[in-house]
Protein backbone atom coordinates (compact mmCIF):
# COMPACT_ATOMS: atom_id res chain seq x y z
CA UNK A 1 0.00 0.00 0.00
CA UNK A 2 1.03 3.06 -0.99
CA UNK A 3 0.25 7.19 -0.09
CA UNK A 4 -0.41 9.36 -3.09
CA UNK A 5 -0.73 13.28 -3.51
CA UNK A 6 -3.07 13.88 -5.48
CA UNK A 7 -2.85 17.94 -6.71
CA UNK A 8 -5.65 19.10 -8.78
CA UNK A 9 -6.68 22.72 -8.76
CA UNK A 10 -8.75 23.36 -12.17
CA UNK A 11 -12.18 23.18 -12.95
CA UNK A 12 -14.75 20.32 -13.07
CA UNK A 13 -13.58 19.04 -16.28
CA UNK A 14 -9.87 18.80 -14.41
CA UNK A 15 -11.67 16.74 -11.96
CA UNK A 16 -14.34 14.27 -13.04
CA UNK A 17 -12.15 12.23 -15.15
CA UNK A 18 -9.58 11.47 -12.35
CA UNK A 19 -12.66 10.26 -9.93
CA UNK A 20 -12.83 6.76 -11.75
CA UNK A 21 -8.82 6.37 -10.99
CA UNK A 22 -8.77 7.61 -7.55
CA UNK A 23 -11.76 5.34 -6.92
CA UNK A 24 -9.72 2.43 -8.33
CA UNK A 25 -6.79 3.49 -6.70
CA UNK A 26 -8.50 3.16 -3.16
CA UNK A 27 -10.12 0.19 -3.87
CA UNK A 28 -7.00 -1.62 -4.93
CA UNK A 29 -5.27 -0.16 -1.37
CA UNK A 30 -3.43 2.90 -1.82
CA UNK A 31 -4.01 5.73 0.56
CA UNK A 32 -5.15 9.21 -1.51
CA UNK A 33 -4.62 12.93 -0.56
CA UNK A 34 -6.02 14.97 -3.36
CA UNK A 35 -6.19 18.48 -2.81
CA UNK A 36 -9.35 20.25 -4.81
CA UNK A 37 -11.65 23.31 -4.47
CA UNK A 38 -13.63 22.84 -1.49
CA UNK A 39 -17.02 22.81 -3.73
CA UNK A 40 -15.88 19.40 -4.92
CA UNK A 41 -15.27 17.82 -1.48
CA UNK A 42 -17.90 15.74 -1.30
CA UNK A 43 -17.47 14.39 -4.97
CA UNK A 44 -14.11 13.67 -4.00
CA UNK A 45 -14.54 11.82 -1.12
CA UNK A 46 -17.07 9.72 -2.37
CA UNK A 47 -14.20 8.39 -3.58
CA UNK A 48 -12.93 7.15 -0.44
CA UNK A 49 -9.92 9.78 -0.77
CA UNK A 50 -8.94 12.11 2.08
CA UNK A 51 -9.60 15.67 1.07
CA UNK A 52 -7.67 18.84 1.31
CA UNK A 53 -8.93 22.32 -0.17
CA UNK A 54 -8.11 25.49 -0.83
CA UNK A 55 -9.46 29.11 -1.48
CA UNK A 56 -10.93 28.92 -4.88
CA UNK A 57 -11.58 32.55 -5.01
CA UNK A 58 -7.90 33.46 -4.59
CA UNK A 59 -6.68 30.86 -7.31
CA UNK A 60 -8.87 32.56 -9.97
CA UNK A 61 -8.12 35.79 -9.20
CA UNK A 62 -4.76 34.86 -9.30
CA UNK A 63 -4.99 32.80 -12.95
CA UNK A 64 -6.82 35.84 -14.14
CA UNK A 65 -4.43 38.57 -13.31
CA UNK A 66 -2.02 38.26 -16.41
CA UNK A 67 -4.75 38.25 -18.92
CA UNK A 68 -5.80 36.34 -21.89
CA UNK A 69 -2.45 36.61 -23.76
CA UNK A 70 -0.01 33.78 -24.01
CA UNK A 71 2.23 35.43 -21.85
CA UNK A 72 -0.64 36.45 -19.34
CA UNK A 73 -2.08 32.69 -18.90
CA UNK A 74 1.17 31.73 -18.82
CA UNK A 75 2.17 34.58 -15.65
CA UNK A 76 -1.54 33.35 -14.24
CA UNK A 77 -0.61 30.04 -14.27
CA UNK A 78 2.58 30.74 -12.22
CA UNK A 79 1.42 32.94 -10.02
CA UNK A 80 -1.08 30.30 -8.42
CA UNK A 81 1.86 28.54 -6.82
CA UNK A 82 1.62 31.17 -4.04
CA UNK A 83 -2.13 29.76 -3.43
CA UNK A 84 -1.41 26.12 -4.04
CA UNK A 85 2.49 25.67 -2.66
CA UNK A 86 1.83 26.90 0.83
CA UNK A 87 -1.87 25.03 1.24
CA UNK A 88 -0.27 21.97 0.31
CA UNK A 89 2.68 21.72 2.42
CA UNK A 90 0.98 23.46 5.59
CA UNK A 91 -2.21 20.73 5.23
CA UNK A 92 0.36 17.63 4.42
CA UNK A 93 3.09 18.81 7.38
CA UNK A 94 4.64 15.54 8.67
CA UNK A 95 2.99 13.52 5.94
CA UNK A 96 4.85 10.88 3.68
CA UNK A 97 3.88 10.05 0.35
CA UNK A 98 5.25 7.64 -2.04
CA UNK A 99 3.83 9.42 -5.14
CA UNK A 100 2.06 12.14 -6.77
CA UNK A 101 -0.67 13.08 -9.57
CA UNK A 102 -1.03 16.23 -10.89
CA UNK A 103 -3.32 17.59 -13.27
CA UNK A 104 -1.23 18.63 -16.69
CA UNK A 105 -2.39 22.81 -16.84
CA UNK A 106 -3.33 23.28 -13.09
CA UNK A 107 -1.79 23.46 -9.82
CA UNK A 108 1.80 23.74 -10.22
CA UNK A 109 2.39 19.73 -9.71
CA UNK A 110 5.44 19.61 -11.23
CA UNK A 111 6.96 22.31 -8.74
CA UNK A 112 5.60 20.60 -5.96
CA UNK A 113 7.10 17.16 -7.14
CA UNK A 114 10.15 19.12 -7.40
CA UNK A 115 9.91 20.23 -3.50
CA UNK A 116 8.69 16.98 -2.11
CA UNK A 117 11.33 15.03 -4.28
CA UNK A 118 8.13 12.46 -5.58
CA UNK A 119 7.64 10.17 -8.41
CA UNK A 120 5.46 12.09 -10.57
CA UNK A 121 2.50 11.15 -12.92
CA UNK A 122 0.87 13.74 -15.21
CA UNK A 123 -2.69 13.97 -15.78
CA UNK A 124 -3.97 15.14 -19.29
CA UNK A 125 -7.62 15.95 -19.07
CA UNK A 126 -7.39 17.16 -22.55
CA UNK A 127 -5.75 16.22 -25.51
CA UNK A 128 -1.82 15.90 -25.06
CA UNK A 129 0.83 18.45 -26.15
CA UNK A 130 4.54 17.72 -26.26
CA UNK A 131 6.62 21.33 -27.04
CA UNK A 132 5.71 21.17 -30.81
CA UNK A 133 2.34 21.32 -30.36
CA UNK A 134 2.65 23.55 -27.74
CA UNK A 135 4.49 26.09 -29.94
CA UNK A 136 1.24 25.95 -32.28
CA UNK A 137 -0.89 26.93 -29.51
CA UNK A 138 1.59 29.70 -28.01
CA UNK A 139 1.05 31.20 -31.71
CA UNK A 140 -2.60 30.97 -32.25
CA UNK A 141 -2.98 32.87 -28.71
CA UNK A 142 -0.53 35.32 -29.42
CA UNK A 143 -2.70 36.37 -32.65
CA UNK A 144 -4.21 40.17 -32.04
CA UNK A 145 -1.54 40.59 -29.23
CA UNK A 146 0.05 44.32 -30.07
CA UNK A 147 4.25 43.73 -29.81
CA UNK A 148 4.30 46.43 -26.79
CA UNK A 149 1.83 44.37 -24.73
CA UNK A 150 3.49 40.73 -26.00
CA UNK A 151 6.49 42.81 -24.10
CA UNK A 152 5.26 43.66 -20.69
CA UNK A 153 3.59 40.45 -20.68
CA UNK A 154 6.61 38.72 -21.34
CA UNK A 155 8.54 40.62 -19.09
CA UNK A 156 6.10 40.21 -16.51
CA UNK A 157 6.13 36.45 -16.36
CA UNK A 158 10.08 36.57 -16.21
CA UNK A 159 9.70 38.23 -13.03
CA UNK A 160 6.84 35.90 -11.55
CA UNK A 161 9.45 32.95 -12.51
CA UNK A 162 12.21 34.55 -10.64
CA UNK A 163 9.78 35.25 -7.73
CA UNK A 164 8.87 31.38 -7.56
CA UNK A 165 11.87 29.85 -7.67
CA UNK A 166 13.83 32.17 -5.07
CA UNK A 167 10.79 31.70 -2.70
CA UNK A 168 10.47 27.92 -3.39
CA UNK A 169 14.23 27.01 -4.63
CA UNK A 170 12.54 25.07 -7.55
CA UNK A 171 13.43 25.59 -11.15
CA UNK A 172 9.96 26.69 -13.22
CA UNK A 173 11.35 26.03 -16.49
CA UNK A 174 10.08 26.98 -19.76
CA UNK A 175 6.91 28.51 -20.74
CA UNK A 176 5.79 25.04 -21.80
CA UNK A 177 6.79 23.14 -18.25
CA UNK A 178 4.79 26.09 -16.65
CA UNK A 179 1.78 25.18 -18.74
CA UNK A 180 1.82 21.38 -19.09
CA UNK A 181 3.53 20.54 -15.90
CA UNK A 182 5.52 17.29 -17.92
CA UNK A 183 6.41 14.31 -15.97
CA UNK A 184 8.26 10.87 -16.70
CA UNK A 185 4.77 9.34 -16.93
CA UNK A 186 1.54 10.84 -18.18
CA UNK A 187 -2.12 9.61 -18.38
CA UNK A 188 -4.09 10.81 -21.21
CA UNK A 189 -7.94 10.18 -20.96
CA UNK A 190 -8.40 9.60 -24.66
CA UNK A 191 -7.02 7.08 -27.09
CA UNK A 192 -4.63 7.57 -30.03
CA UNK A 193 -7.12 7.01 -32.27
CA UNK A 194 -8.71 10.60 -31.19
CA UNK A 195 -5.44 12.49 -30.19
CA UNK A 196 -3.89 14.98 -32.81
CA UNK A 197 -0.90 13.82 -34.22
CA UNK A 198 -0.82 10.41 -32.05
CA UNK A 199 2.20 8.76 -33.82
CA UNK A 200 4.30 12.23 -32.51
CA UNK A 201 4.01 10.89 -28.77
CA UNK A 202 6.53 8.76 -27.33
CA UNK A 203 5.61 5.39 -24.79
CA UNK A 204 5.80 7.63 -21.39
CA UNK A 205 1.75 8.95 -23.33
CA UNK A 206 -0.50 6.02 -21.92
CA UNK A 207 -3.93 6.87 -23.90
CA UNK A 208 -5.75 5.28 -21.29
CA UNK A 209 -9.38 6.82 -23.08
CA UNK A 210 -12.22 8.57 -21.40
CA UNK A 211 -12.60 7.50 -17.51
CA UNK A 212 -15.86 6.78 -17.68
CA UNK A 213 -16.90 5.95 -14.25
CA UNK A 214 -20.60 4.60 -12.44
CA UNK A 215 -22.13 7.88 -11.29
CA UNK A 216 -24.57 7.78 -8.29
CA UNK A 217 -28.03 9.87 -9.64
CA UNK A 218 -31.43 9.77 -9.72
CA UNK A 219 -32.22 8.48 -12.59
CA UNK A 220 -34.22 9.91 -15.79
CA UNK A 221 -37.65 8.45 -16.33
CA UNK A 222 -38.08 7.38 -19.88
CA UNK A 223 -41.25 5.69 -19.96
CA UNK A 224 -43.01 8.25 -21.87
CA UNK A 225 -40.13 9.65 -24.07
CA UNK A 226 -40.38 8.52 -27.84
CA UNK A 227 -36.15 8.07 -28.08
CA UNK A 228 -36.60 6.75 -31.68
CA UNK A 229 -34.95 10.75 -32.78
CA UNK A 230 -33.51 11.94 -29.10
CA UNK A 231 -31.75 15.48 -29.47
CA UNK A 232 -29.64 15.62 -26.66
CA UNK A 233 -28.32 19.39 -25.86
CA UNK A 234 -25.77 20.47 -23.17
CA UNK A 235 -23.27 23.71 -23.13
CA UNK A 236 -21.46 21.63 -19.90
CA UNK A 237 -21.35 23.06 -16.29
CA UNK A 238 -19.46 26.47 -16.49
CA UNK A 239 -20.63 28.59 -19.80
CA UNK A 240 -24.03 27.08 -19.60
CA UNK A 241 -25.72 30.92 -18.97
CA UNK A 242 -27.09 30.76 -22.21
CA UNK A 243 -31.84 31.38 -22.19
CA UNK A 244 -30.78 32.83 -26.19
CA UNK A 245 -29.59 29.70 -27.04
CA UNK A 246 -31.53 27.47 -25.58
CA UNK A 247 -34.58 29.42 -26.61
CA UNK A 248 -33.17 29.19 -30.68
CA UNK A 249 -32.75 25.29 -29.72
CA UNK A 250 -36.27 25.11 -28.79
CA UNK A 251 -37.58 27.33 -32.10
CA UNK A 252 -35.52 25.38 -33.89
CA UNK A 253 -37.13 21.98 -33.08
CA UNK A 254 -40.38 22.63 -32.06
CA UNK A 255 -43.04 20.00 -33.49
CA UNK A 256 -40.67 18.24 -35.61
CA UNK A 257 -40.58 14.71 -35.17
CA UNK A 258 -37.32 15.12 -33.20
CA UNK A 259 -37.45 14.32 -29.07
CA UNK A 260 -35.03 16.89 -27.41
CA UNK A 261 -33.89 16.68 -24.02
CA UNK A 262 -32.13 19.72 -23.39
CA UNK A 263 -29.96 20.68 -20.07
CA UNK A 264 -30.45 24.00 -18.86
CA UNK A 265 -27.95 24.18 -15.63
CA UNK A 266 -28.79 26.35 -12.42
CA UNK A 267 -28.18 29.54 -14.08
CA UNK A 268 -31.27 29.96 -16.19
CA UNK A 269 -34.38 29.64 -15.11
CA UNK A 270 -37.06 27.35 -17.21
CA UNK A 271 -39.71 30.18 -17.13
CA UNK A 272 -37.39 32.37 -19.19
CA UNK A 273 -37.39 30.14 -21.96
CA UNK A 274 -41.43 30.92 -22.68
CA UNK A 275 -43.39 28.49 -23.86
CA UNK A 276 -42.30 24.88 -24.25
CA UNK A 277 -43.30 22.43 -27.19
CA UNK A 278 -44.17 18.92 -26.50
CA UNK A 279 -41.39 17.54 -27.87
CA UNK A 280 -38.71 19.36 -25.53
CA UNK A 281 -38.11 18.23 -22.69
CA UNK A 282 -36.32 20.86 -20.38
CA UNK A 283 -34.66 20.31 -17.18
CA UNK A 284 -31.80 22.06 -14.77
CA UNK A 285 -30.13 18.65 -14.71
CA UNK A 286 -29.76 15.27 -16.34
CA UNK A 287 -27.99 12.11 -15.98
CA UNK A 288 -25.84 13.06 -19.32
CA UNK A 289 -24.54 9.32 -19.25
CA UNK A 290 -27.31 7.42 -19.47
CA UNK A 291 -29.37 10.22 -22.02
CA UNK A 292 -25.95 9.73 -23.83
CA UNK A 293 -26.70 6.14 -24.10
CA UNK A 294 -30.18 6.43 -26.20
CA UNK A 295 -29.32 9.87 -28.00
CA UNK A 296 -29.09 10.10 -31.54
CA UNK A 297 -27.59 13.28 -31.89
CA UNK A 298 -25.44 15.05 -29.35
CA UNK A 299 -25.45 19.49 -29.43
CA UNK A 300 -22.36 20.14 -27.10
CA UNK A 301 -20.47 22.99 -26.47
CA UNK A 302 -17.44 20.37 -26.74
CA UNK A 303 -15.60 20.46 -23.86
CA UNK A 304 -13.57 17.12 -23.87
CA UNK A 305 -15.43 15.21 -21.58
CA UNK A 306 -18.83 15.96 -22.97
CA UNK A 307 -17.61 15.06 -26.65
CA UNK A 308 -15.68 12.22 -24.73
CA UNK A 309 -18.87 10.71 -23.26
CA UNK A 310 -20.45 11.34 -26.39
CA UNK A 311 -18.34 9.56 -28.89
CA UNK A 312 -17.36 6.68 -26.23
CA UNK A 313 -21.61 5.92 -26.53
CA UNK A 314 -21.47 6.56 -30.56
CA UNK A 315 -23.25 9.48 -31.03
CA UNK A 316 -22.53 12.13 -33.35
CA UNK A 317 -21.98 15.46 -32.12
CA UNK A 318 -23.00 19.01 -33.36
CA UNK A 319 -20.05 21.20 -31.60
CA UNK A 320 -20.76 25.19 -30.35
CA UNK A 321 -17.48 26.20 -29.31
CA UNK A 322 -17.15 28.86 -26.33
CA UNK A 323 -13.63 28.67 -25.56
CA UNK A 324 -10.68 26.57 -23.69
CA UNK A 325 -10.29 24.00 -25.32
CA UNK A 326 -13.04 23.72 -27.21
CA UNK A 327 -12.11 24.82 -30.68
CA UNK A 328 -9.66 22.21 -30.87
CA UNK A 329 -12.35 19.25 -30.14
CA UNK A 330 -14.07 20.79 -32.04
CA UNK A 331 -11.81 20.88 -35.13
CA UNK A 332 -10.71 16.87 -34.52
CA UNK A 333 -14.31 15.57 -34.34
CA UNK A 334 -15.23 17.34 -37.55
CA UNK A 335 -11.17 16.60 -39.04
CA UNK A 336 -12.52 12.57 -38.02
CA UNK A 337 -16.01 12.78 -39.87
CA UNK A 338 -17.41 12.62 -35.69
CA UNK A 339 -19.81 15.77 -36.53
CA UNK A 340 -19.60 18.93 -37.55
CA UNK A 341 -18.68 22.23 -35.87
CA UNK A 342 -20.74 25.87 -35.66
CA UNK A 343 -20.41 28.91 -34.98
CA UNK A 344 -23.02 30.59 -32.58
CA UNK A 345 -22.75 34.30 -34.31
CA UNK A 346 -24.83 33.91 -36.58
CA UNK A 347 -26.33 30.77 -35.93
CA UNK A 348 -30.01 30.71 -36.26
CA UNK A 349 -33.01 27.85 -35.47
CA UNK A 350 -32.99 27.25 -39.79
CA UNK A 351 -29.40 26.54 -39.58
CA UNK A 352 -29.50 24.47 -36.55
CA UNK A 353 -32.45 22.30 -38.31
CA UNK A 354 -30.56 21.61 -41.25
CA UNK A 355 -27.30 21.09 -39.46
CA UNK A 356 -29.04 18.46 -37.19
CA UNK A 357 -31.03 16.58 -40.23
CA UNK A 358 -27.40 16.23 -42.16
CA UNK A 359 -25.82 14.90 -39.10
CA UNK A 360 -28.41 12.51 -38.20
CA UNK A 361 -28.97 11.06 -41.35
CA UNK A 362 -24.76 10.65 -42.55
CA UNK A 363 -24.65 7.15 -42.31
CA UNK A 364 -20.70 7.68 -42.13
CA UNK A 365 -20.71 10.15 -39.34
CA UNK A 366 -22.17 6.83 -37.47
CA UNK A 367 -19.36 4.79 -38.37
CA UNK A 368 -16.73 7.09 -37.54
CA UNK A 369 -18.09 7.84 -34.34
CA UNK A 370 -18.33 4.11 -33.54
CA UNK A 371 -14.94 4.05 -34.69
CA UNK A 372 -13.68 6.58 -31.77
CA UNK A 373 -16.25 4.77 -29.39
CA UNK A 374 -14.37 1.43 -29.70
CA UNK A 375 -11.38 3.10 -29.40
CA UNK A 376 -12.18 4.79 -25.92
CA UNK A 377 -13.36 1.35 -25.34
CA UNK A 378 -10.38 -0.67 -25.85
CA UNK A 379 -7.50 1.88 -24.51
CA UNK A 380 -8.97 0.59 -20.50
CA UNK A 381 -10.29 4.10 -19.19
CA UNK A 382 -9.37 4.24 -15.56
CA UNK A 383 -8.40 0.60 -15.04
CA UNK A 384 -5.95 0.90 -17.53
CA UNK A 385 -5.01 4.28 -15.96
CA UNK A 386 -3.99 2.79 -12.68
CA UNK A 387 -2.72 -0.46 -13.72
CA UNK A 388 0.02 2.29 -16.13
CA UNK A 389 0.40 4.03 -12.42
CA UNK A 390 1.15 0.77 -10.37
CA UNK A 391 3.37 -0.29 -13.24
CA UNK A 392 5.31 3.32 -12.94
CA UNK A 393 5.84 2.70 -9.30
CA UNK A 394 7.29 -0.87 -9.93
CA UNK A 395 9.93 0.92 -11.60
CA UNK A 396 11.37 3.86 -8.96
Amino acid sequence: MARVLFVNAGSEGHLNPTLGVVQELVRRGEEVVYFAADQYRERVESTGAEVITFDVNKFVEAFLAGGRSFWGRAGGLLRTADIVIPSVLEQTKGERFDYMVHDAMFGCGRLLAQMLDLPAINSWTSFAMHPGIFASMRESLSRGVSADEDARAREEFQQIVDHVQATYQVQAGSAYDVFCNPAPLSIVYTSRHFQPDADSFDDTYKFVGPSIAPRSHEAFDFSNVDTDQLIYISLGTVFNQAADFYKLCIAAFADTTYTVILSIGEQTQIAELGDIPANVIVRPYVPQLEVLQRANLFITHGGMNSASEGLYYGVPLIVLPLGSDQPIVARRVAEIGAGVQLNREGLTAEKLREAADYVLHDASMRRACQEVGESFREAGGYHRAVEEIFAYKRLR
